[in-house]
Order: C-alpha cells, then structure tokens, then sequence
C-alpha cells in the first residue's frame, strides 16, 4: 500500500488516474478516498478539492446508473474529513466531524435517493424472509422484524461515517510513512476526548435510543469518535507493554464478532476522558506524557 501512496504523489496525473479509476468501483471506491485524502493533507485544500472533483465524475455516473450512492458519500465525507485536519491540524476534531458526515448521508439518502433506500430495505425484507424460512422448518415458526426506511437510513449513515473515517486514517498513514516515518502511530495513540465532549456523544446516542428503534441506528453515528478513541486506548495500551502486532490482530477479530466486547470499547473511551490512562501509564514508566494532539505540519507544501 505504501507503493500506491508513493505511486499517486508523484504528480497530479498519477494521483488522477489512481482516483479515476477506484472511484467509480463499489468494492475499491475506499482507495480513491484515501487518495484525495492523502492528496489534500500533504498538497492542501486546493489540489485535494481538484481531485475530489475528477473524482465525483465516476462515482456519480455510478449512483445514477446503478443507484448506488454509497462511493459519492464516501468521497465527499472523507474529503470533509481530510479538510478538517488539514485546517485545524487535529486528529479527534477530524474523527468528530465524522458525526456531521454520518448525520447529513443518512438525511442525504432519505431526502434524495429514496428509490435506492427502498431497494436497499426490501433486500433485507427478502434477506430475512429466507432466513424465516430455514429457522422454522424444525416446527416453531419465527419471525424476525423488519428494519424501517429510518433505520436502514441510519444504518447507512453509520456505516459511510465510520469507512470515511477509515479511508482518513489510512490516506493519514500514507502521509506519514512516506514523510514522517512512526508519526501516525504516535497520533492515534494519542487520539482521545476531554469528559465534556464525551459526555455529551454518549447522552446523545442514549437520547437517541430511546426514541425508538427506529432512531437506534442513528444512535451508533455519535458513537464512532468514542469507537475510535476506545481503539487508541487498546493501541496504547499496547505499546505500553511493549506486546506484538499479534495482540492486536487478535483483539481486533474478537471486537468485530462480539459486540459485547465493542461496549467495552466504548466505555473504555469514556472512562479514559475521565481517568487519564495514558497518563498514568507513563507515570509508571517515569516520563511525562501530556495529553494532547500530535498532529504535525508533516503536510505543508515543501
């Protein structure tokens, strides 16, 4: 991957070509953007808006012809993200923003491509209908619910939220292999939120809950900075004890299977805003760590 982030800075039309030609693909439109995100931390908001629109050319003859908008929403919320850190040179604002991005698809799809959400919700309708299907042929019939128009929309608010924030670290990990070897690292470890703004994404998504569950899965838009604060904790947490990579693939595949394991996560995160972990840690070892952004002008224009 770091041969592809070396291959697209090389010029403009490297960087074009690469953009062009994974934006318009719903299995590899992430590749196009990190591209404009790498472009528009290290070049700046000006040739990173030029690509993002070269880009927006395939991804949205795909969401015309197909109705897939999901490589559109990608683009243009990584490129928002990408924008956010390059300004204000800030890691956990950049992920935040992630909320807006999440919120605004999720309204975006409901406001304008309800055509695409409606065949998006009867997939899931036949989805679950066969699975019924296999699940009473012992005799006990069963029946599962069926998501909403609502739900399906915060479903996949949610999800472009969480890949844009994805696509934005690996374009941050591009910048900082190929100019400041070991800086990403040491900025996503890093990553955390004061108890003021955690507070608050938690309160949020529980309002949102409760109003019904229909509204659960906007709940889950709010909880993607916590998400990612919780997994800088576990990185930290990590390189404390000096563990292997190993540790870490591990733990990832029980996070993704065992959604119990995601509310630690979370709580992880918030407790953290409160406790100061890293900071103790440290205090463990005899250094002084500070808890701040790490984030550095690696990306001004040489």
């Amino acid at each position: 991957m770091k041969g592809l982030a070396a291959f697209v800075m090389r010029g403009r039309f490297q960087a074009l070509l690469v953009t062009i030609a994974s934006s318009g693909s719903m299995l590899f439109c992430w590749v196009g953007a990190a591209v404009v995100a790498l472009v528009t931390l290290r070049k700046g908001l000006g040739p990173g808006a030029w690509l993002l629109m070269w880009g927006l050319l395939p991804a949205g003859a795909l969401a015309y012809i197909a109705g897939d908008s999901g490589p559109l929403a990608l683009l243009l919320g990584t490129a928002l993200l990408a924008g956010v850190l390059r300004t204000t040179v800030s890691l956990p604002m950049a992920v935040l923003t992630s909320v807006v991005v999440g919120g605004l698809t999720g309204l975006g799809v409901m406001a304008f491509a309800g055509a695409y959400l409606d065949q998006v919700v009867n997939y899931f309708g036949e989805f679950l209908a066969r699975l019924e299907q296999q699940l009473s042929q012992g005799g006990n019939k069963v029946v599962l619910a069926r998501p909403s128009p609502t739900q399906v929309a915060g479903m996949m608010g949610a999800g472009s939220a969480m890949t844009a924030v994805m696509c934005l670290l690996l374009g941050r990990y591009w910048q900082a292999a190929l100019y400041n070897p070991g800086g990403f690292g040491s900025e996503f470890k890093a990553l955390y939120y004061p108890p003021a703004v955690a507070s608050v994404l938690a309160l949020v998504s529980i309002a949102l809950a409760s109003l019904g569950t229909d509204y659960r899965t906007w709940a889950l838009i709010c909880l993607i900075p916590l998400s990612f604060a919780g997994l800088a904790l576990v990185h930290a947490r990590v390189a404390h004890r000096g563990q292997g990579v190993g540790w870490l693939v591990g733990f990832y595949l029980v996070w993704l299977f065992f959604d119990p394991v995601k509310l630690l996560v979370l709580f992880a995160a918030i407790a953290d805003s409160w406790m100061n972990f890293r900071q103790k840690w440290a205090a463990d070892k005899g250094t002084d760590v500070s808890r701040r952004d790490d984030a550095r002008r690696d990306d001004e224009d040489e």
